[in-house]
């Protein structure tokens, strides 16, 4: 355990920020679940708009630094193509 009070702090900063980013890492895969689901159903519609959505919280996600920026882009690119393939 820390004893120096910007070790205690720096501490206290990471677990928060560990909290926020394990959130946003699990919207993220919802989504992802969610748009793989409705290429399944081969829901053209709604396939569209949770790509939009997807690839929007991704994006986002790589740019922070939350996933790393290769990953993002890979994954994005992935369900673009199998989007594209089953609509």
């Amino acid at each position: 355990m820390a004893n120096i009070q910007s070790s205690e702090k720096k501490n206290r900063q990471r677990i928060k920020h560990e909290a926020h980013n394990a959130g946003q890492k699990s919207a993220m895969r919802t989504a992802v679940k969610k748009l793989r689901a409705a290429i399944a159903a081969k829901d053209a519609k709604q396939t569209e708009a949770l790509l939009k959505e997807a690839t929007k919280l991704i994006a986002r996600l790589g740019g922070r630094g939350i996933i790393k920026r290769r990953t993002a882009s890979r994954e994005i690119s992935r369900l673009t193509k199998a989007s594209k393939a089953k609509a």
